[in-house]
C-alpha cells in the first residue's frame, strides 16, 4: 500500500504541472491588458502602465512567468494580486467559506442520496421507487441557477422559511439552502446510481450464497450488499467533491455568499489573472488528493482489491 501511494503521489506531479501550466496559459494568453483593465474607463498613463507590468512580472516571457510562479508556490507564494493584496490572503478568507457550503453539500448528498438509492433499489418497482426516479430525473433536467433563483423566491421571498441571502457565513442554518441548491444535482445522480447498483448486486451470485447460509438481512444489506454497491458511487462522490467547489460560483452568486465562487468570478471580471490561477490551483490539488483518496477506500469497501 505504501509503494501503490508514493508511485500514485510521484505521478501527481506531472498531472499537476501540465494542469496549471495549461491554466496559466489560457488566463494570461488572453487578449487585452489586465493593467490597462485597472484603470477602467479613465485614461491610462503609459508610463504607469509600464511600471505597473514590471511590478507585477507580466513584461517577462511568459514561461518565465509561470517558472517565477511555480518556483513561488513551493515557498507558499501565490503572487499578488493587481490590488495589491497577497492571493494567499483572498484565498484564506474564501476558501474556509466555501469549503464549509461544499462540505454540507457532500454530506446532504451522501446522507438523502445514498439512502433513497438504497430504499428504493430495494423497493424496485414500487410507487416509491418509481417517484424518487421521476423526481430525479427532473431535478437533472433543471440548470442550478433555476432551483438556486425559485428557492430564493419561493422559500426566502414569498413564504419567508428562509433568509434570501446568507448574512453569517458560519450559521449552518443559513447555509443549508444553499448547500441544499449547491448539491442538489449531484444528490439527483448519487440516488439513480446507488440505486442501479443495488439493484445489479441483489441479482448477484453471492447475494444468493448470503440469503441460503440464513445469514440475518441486516448483515446481508449492510455488509454484502453495501459494500460492494458503493464502490461506484464512492468514485463519482471523490470527484464531486472538488466539483462542488468550483461550481460554487452560480450559488454563492444567488445567496451572496464571499466565498471561493464571489472571488472567482469577480476575479474573471476584472481579468485578476493571479487570483484566477492561484483559485484554480487550489482546486487542481483538491482534485487529485480526492482521487487518492477515492483509490484507496476501493481497498476498504471491497477486501478483494490489493495495491502492491
Amino acid at each position: 500500500m505504501g509503494r501503490y501511494v508514493a508511485r500514485r503521489l510521484l505521478q501527481m506531479i506531472p498531472v499537476f504541472i501540465g494542469t496549471t501550466l495549461l491554466i496559466f496559459l489560457m488566463v494570461y494568453s488572453l487578449p487585452g491588458d489586465p493593467v490597462k483593465a485597472l484603470f477602467g474607463q479613465r485614461a491610462s498613463d503609459p508610463a504607469t502602465v509600464e511600471r505597473l507590468r514590471h511590478q507585477f512580472g507580466l513584461d517577462k516571457p511568459l514561461m518565465t512567468q509561470y517558472w517565477d510562479y511555480i518556483t513561488g508556490l513551493f515557498k507558499g507564494d501565490f503572487g499578488q494580486s493587481f490590488t495589491g493584496r497577497p492571493v494567499a490572503d483572498l484565498m484564506a478568507d474564501a476558501f474556509p467559506v466555501t469549503i464549509r457550503l461544499a462540505l454540507l453539500a457532500f454530506g446532504i448528498e451522501i446522507v438523502i442520496g445514498v439512502t433513497l438509492g438504497v430504499v428504493t433499489g430495494l423497493m424496485r418497482g414500487k410507487f416509491l421507487d418509481r417517484f424518487v426516479l421521476v423526481f430525479t430525473l427532473i431535478v437533472t433536467s433543471i440548470p442550478v441557477f433555476v432551483i438556486g433563483f425559485v428557492t430564493v423566491f419561493l422559500f426566502g421571498l414569498k413564504w419567508k422559511v428562509i433568509t434570501p441571502t446568507v448574512q453569517d457565513s458560519m450559521d449552518i442554518q443559513q447555509l443549508l439552502a444553499p448547500a441544499l441548491v449547491l448539491g442538489a444535482l449531484s444528490l439527483a445522480y448519487v440516488s439513480r446510481l446507488t440505486r442501479t447498483t443495488v439493484v445489479e448486486n441483489l441479482r448477484a451470485d453471492y447475494m444468493r450464497t448470503a440469503l441460503a447460509k440464513g445469514l440475518p438481512r441486516r448483515r446481508i444489506i449492510g455488509v454484502h450488499l453495501m459494500r460492494n454497491s458503493l464502490i461506484p458511487v464512492v468514485t463519482f462522490l471523490g470527484t464531486d467533491l472538488g466539483t462542488l467547489m468550483g461550481g460554487a460560483i452560480v450559488t454563492e452568486g444567488i445567496f451572496n455568499i464571499q466565498g471561493v465562487g464571489n472571488t472567482l468570478f469577480r476575479a474573471i471580471q476584472t481579468s485578476e489573472g493571479p487570483t484566477v490561477v492561484g483559485i484554480v490551483t487550489v482546486l487542481v490539488l483538491v482534485y487529485l488528493v480526492s482521487s487518492l483518496v477515492v483509490d484507496l477506500l476501493y481497498a476498504v469497501l471491497d477486501p478483494r482489491i490489493r495495491y502492491a
